[in-house]
């Protein structure tokens, strides 16, 4: 296989700790060597070995490609008159899920892949190179199920969220609907699927409906994420580590006994600015579960209802005016945060071994992301050693 030399970089961040006293293994005046697909080296440029090819990188900064572990995309239909009254003074409430399942009912496959791509292709220009979605606006056994063959076509990290709400027809029977996603359902889109999720919320699942369609899931070779804490204290975070779950996301409302339970645990705290600013709701205290010892993603919730961003950059500069995060912090748990709540070791890193996945800034430091917020820095994307932006 060729290999190729990036070199040139301003500063390197790797998230590998031997290169500095830091987890993000700061490089000054660097380069690396990208053999196929795969980062083989790591060093200064003064030290680098030949190459079959080269390229300069200009006094750039490189940082690992972001790993947004959290998002919605397929679906159809536009929330803007939710979000416009939300803007205006109405509450947020889970209810509005609905609309959108009735718009994705309706839409055929070509639609839904498009939008899937769409959203992808935004995500990407935007330094994304690792992108998790869900199922969850279909809410039948056909629906949800094609909702992730859609998924699957555009990435390995799909979940079955068929317990996103209950279901229109089973307003009147939770219970029946529990048995559909922990029965039909859950046979139907187990195949496509790598994760199994649940919003254990008011309004939606309670702990007991939540641990039933967690653990069926398990049974059937899935890997657990949950939707915890988001709208009010609840029993969804230390559920999440009582299982083994991959990531608790949102963690807006949390106990000290969740903070100790997070930090106690290898469940990942996933926090998602950009449903808060959307629906202009508390935020999460980052410094209150990094403090604690929890380890702490950044993901976007990318979703028509609540936060309609793909925008990992934009999540980087709220985390850390809002929710007491150094720009450091940030951007590790928007890189080897998001990898590491999708039990990942090959990406959200560049040291040897890791998938040469790359965001080139136009920027001489990743502070910038959060320094200059809304400048759409992200100059280059590499994904699997090959340029796609």
């Amino acid at each position: 296989m060729r290999t190729t030399l990036v070199r040139n970089i301003t500063t390197l961040l790797t998230n590998d700790p031997q290169h500095d006293s830091g987890p993000l293994g700061l490089i000054q005046d660097a380069a690396l060597l990208i053999e196929g697909d795969t980062i083989v080296w790591t060093g200064r440029t003064a030290d680098a070995p030949p190459a079959d090819d080269a390229v300069d990188a200009q006094g750039r900064a490189v940082i690992p490609g972001f790993v947004d572990s959290h998002s919605h995309l397929v679906f159809a239909g536009d929330r803007t008159q939710e979000f416009n009254a939300r803007m205006s003074g109405q509450a947020y409430a889970a209810g509005g899920i609905r609309t959108t399942v009735a718009a994705t009912r309706a839409a055929s496959d070509e639609e839904l892949g498009a939008n899937v791509a769409r959203y992808l292709a935004e995500a990407l220009r935007q330094g994304t190179t690792t992108l998790e979605t869900k199922s969850g606006y279909g809410l039948t056994v056909e629906d949800e199920a094609r909702a992730l063959r859609i998924a699957a076509q555009y990435t390995d990290e799909v979940t079955y969220l068929g317990a996103h709400i209950v279901a229109p027809e089973y307003a009147d029977d939770p219970a029946g609907y529990v048995d559909l996603v922990t029965g039909a359902m859950l046979d139907a889109c187990a195949p496509y699927a790598r994760w199994v999720d649940v919003f254990c919320e008011k309004g939606a699942f309670d702990g007991d409906q939540a641990r039933a369609i967690l653990t069926a899931g398990q049974a059937k070779g899935l890997l657990a994420r949950v939707h915890a804490n988001q709208l009010t204290y609840g029993p969804g975070v230390r559920l999440a580590v009582e299982l083994g779950a991959a990531s608790a996301d949102h963690c807006t409302h949390l106990t000290d006994a969740d903070v100790d339970a997070l930090a106690s645990g290898d469940t990942v705290a996933t926090l998602l600015p950009g449903a808060e600013f959307s629906t202009r709701a508390p935020w999460p205290d980052a410094r209150r579960l990094l403090d604690a010892g929890a380890t702490v993603a950044l993901s976007t919730d990318c979703n028509p209802g609540s936060s309609f961003t793909s925008s990992m950059p934009f999540c980087i500069a709220l985390a850390v005016r809002d929710m007491g995060m150094t720009p450091d912090e940030a951007i590790w748990a928007a890189t080897a945060g998001g990898a590491a709540a999708l039990r990942r070791t090959d990406i959200g890193r560049l040291a040897p071994g890791s998938r040469a996945d790359l965001a080139f800034l136009d920027a001489p430091s990743y502070v910038h992301l959060a320094y200059r917020p809304g400048v759409p820095l992200v100059s280059e994307v590499w994904r699997a050693g090959r340029k796609v932006v």
